[in-house]
């Protein structure tokens, strides 16, 4: 059985309806602790690690044989707490990044802006290890650089009605309130987490301003038409990655010719050939 760890609902009939078109018979089990990403978009992902490790600990006690994170902004910690829990512990934009990391110019388009920092790290892992794999030889568009945030002004109303947002099934645990283990200023926590270069100077984010809100407000459709205008904007690049999984759909509203990437089909799948590898081996080494 697959274990799935959200941060909101409307993640679950995504990645069942990816199972059943992909995956038949693969046994997901969802739960959606919504605090997780508010902690760690206030006070830094480091904060929630305590209630993450938790969380994987649940799954595993309920029989998961491996654990996909569909959070970017936790999939680092979710990762780092595989060995606790004694299973593979996927992060779900670890396939995209990699994919991502072939490309020369990569822009990355985020609607949180607590995501930016951990998948412009991840990115630049997957740059990293390809490198190694070269032998140490630097490829095209190896220069020092920094990280450019660019900033999306607010968009216009698409007009669009909002329409109610996806509820989970009723298998999945949806949790709300603060979540077990997680520190706030007062807690001792070291304050949200800064967007660090990824060491490469091949990667600039766009953090689209307006549209969580939109997402939070049930207006998906205003939501991933926002995402799609910022990715139809985006210029001089080679590949565009859509930070969450909740922006997936925008892909397809998008009118740009330069390859768009997401995360849930490629994430589910080597979630999938984990657990049937039953190995704690990482998927991607």
């Amino acid at each position: 059985m697959l274990a799935l760890l959200h941060t909101s609902p409307v993640h679950v009939p995504v990645f069942d309806a990816l199972r059943d078109r992909h995956h038949p018979g693969l046994r997901l089990r969802h739960t959606v602790e919504e605090e997780l990403l508010a902690g760690a978009g206030a006070y830094g992902p480091r904060t929630v690690a305590d209630a993450v490790r938790a969380a994987l600990a649940g799954a595993v006690a309920g029989g998961a044989a491996a654990v996909l994170c569909t959070c970017s902004t936790i999939g680092a910690v979710a990762e780092r707490c595989a060995a606790d829990v004694g299973v593979p512990v996927l992060r779900v934009d670890r396939p995209m990044a990699a994919a991502a990391a072939a490309h020369r110019r990569i822009v990355v388009v985020a609607t949180v802006a607590s995501t930016v920092a951990p998948t412009v790290a991840l990115i630049g892992e997957e740059l990293r290890r390809g490198e190694r794999g070269r032998g140490g030889q630097g490829g095209p568009g190896r220069v020092a650089g920094r990280l450019e945030v660019c900033r999306e002004p607010e968009l216009r109303e698409s007009g669009r009605s909002a329409g109610p947002r996806p509820q989970p099934d009723r298998g999945a645990t949806v949790r709300a309130g603060r979540a077990r283990g997680v520190r706030g200023p007062a807690d001792g926590a070291e304050g949200a987490d800064r967007a660090e270069p990824d060491g490469s100077g091949r990667v600039r984010a766009h953090l689209v301003e307006g549209a969580w809100e939109r997402f939070e407000s049930g207006d998906l459709d205003g939501y991933l038409d926002a995402v799609a205008a910022a990715v139809d904007a985006v210029r001089e690049a080679d590949v565009i990655v859509l930070a969450q999984a909740s922006m997936a759909d925008a892909a397809a509203r998008a009118t740009t010719p330069v390859p768009v990437l997401s995360s849930p089909r490629p994430g589910l799948a080597a979630a999938a050939r984990a657990v049937a590898a039953g190995t704690t081996a990482h998927p991607c080494r």
